[in-house]
């Protein structure tokens, strides 16, 4: 059964210990903190102003994406994959990109600067450049998946960059940290600081109220936010209320649980619903094979019986885990601590 399944990752240690060590406690977890009023959106930059010049040398951004063969005047849209905070896209390579090989989809990634470490609206701009690329170079609109902050760049880059909604078609998203969450205060002891992409991942950051600014949601795009209850990182995330769920706008929007689909599965955590978890594919999958966002009906009961997605390879799968957990923990430990959020670019307000 999937609920036996060793689901401790580094991530979840790391944050466990750091949450015990500084006594660190849900603050600012109230979700009602989630919904943006119409008095904070007045001083954000309308939704249909062009966006600013990329500030990033056109080098460096065009030097961060890579497409398989099959991206080049595509058959079909074509996936962009966007990592999470203090990841590269091989935590891709073992699972997501195996299984749409198998498929026969074509696929792109993003690499983001400093594993997506460093200023997440620095990072945007890499998703900016790589969604107008991609639609480029297939001539058909972008699917985009991202796992946590992979969430949120995509969004960001959407939200100031309106030129862009009309190349997207799904925004799929794996425990997006979409309105922040209260227990990235464990990582960032006030003596200690953190990574600049994690003060921007907490709520009501700067960056969290800019991108949810006004409204969360654009029309033409299908938004699949899929998440777990059991998520160690990303809380509060009980219900379609949480902080990966989004609300209104114009988009077509599924926020879903992988309990709503197996209500039992107590195995979901934050990195497997990303990287492993069948649940999360199959409803990733149904939205990338239909018309809008995932339909949870549509999702075989079978689904919960299996331990991985196609593409993960059970033999060589605790390996391909602890390289990832590896590497999360290197970029916590090592990666340069600030003691607060970069300031918001002056583009997101009002003139």
């Amino acid at each position: 059964m999937r609920q036996a399944r060793v689901k401790a990752t580094m991530m979840a240690v790391v944050i466990t210990m750091a949450t015990l060590s500084l006594g660190a406690s849900p603050a600012g977890a109230d979700p009602t903190a989630f919904v943006d009023s119409d008095t904070e959106s007045a001083g954000y930059a309308p939704v249909d102003r062009p966006g600013p010049a990329l500030e990033v040398p056109a080098a460096k951004l065009a030097a961060s994406v890579e497409c398989t063969a099959s991206a080049t005047r595509a058959t079909r849209e074509v996936a962009l994959f966007v990592p999470g905070t203090t990841l590269t896209p091989d935590e891709f390579a073992w699972n997501w990109f195996n299984a749409l090989d198998d498929l026969g989809f074509p696929y792109c990634a993003v690499t983001l600067p400093d594993n997506a470490m460093t200023d997440a609206q620095v990072s945007a701009e890499y998703v900016v450049y790589a969604i107008r690329h991609v639609n480029r170079i297939s001539g058909r609109k972008v699917d985009i998946l991202g796992h946590s902050q992979g969430g949120t760049e995509p969004r960001f880059a959407l939200r100031f960059w309106p030129d862009l909604r009309q190349m997207v078609d799904e925004y799929i998203a794996f425990g997006a940290t979409n309105h922040g969450s209260p227990l990235i205060h464990a990582l960032c002891p006030p003596a200690l600081g953190c990574a600049p992409a994690l003060h921007q991942q907490l709520p009501n950051s700067s960056y969290i109220k800019a991108m949810n600014s006004r409204q969360e949601t654009f029309p033409g795009i299908s938004y699949t936010n899929i998440y777990t209850r059991t998520d160690e990182f990303v809380q509060p995330n009980l219900d379609d209320t949480g902080t990966s769920s989004l609300q209104g706008g114009g988009g077509r929007i599924t926020n879903v649980a992988i309990q709503d689909v197996c209500p039992t599965d107590l195995a979901g955590e934050h990195i497997a619903i990303g990287t492993y978890d069948p649940v999360a594919y199959a409803l990733a999958l149904d939205a990338l094979t239909h018309d809008g966002p995932a339909n949870p009906v549509r999702i075989a009961p079978s689904t919960c019986s299996r331990t991985f997605m196609p593409g993960v390879n059970p033999v060589t799968f605790a390996t391909n885990l602890a390289a990832l957990d590896a590497t999360i923990a290197r970029e916590l430990a090592l990666h340069p601590r600030v003691q607060r959020e970069p300031a918001a670019k002056p583009y997101v307000f009002a003139d």
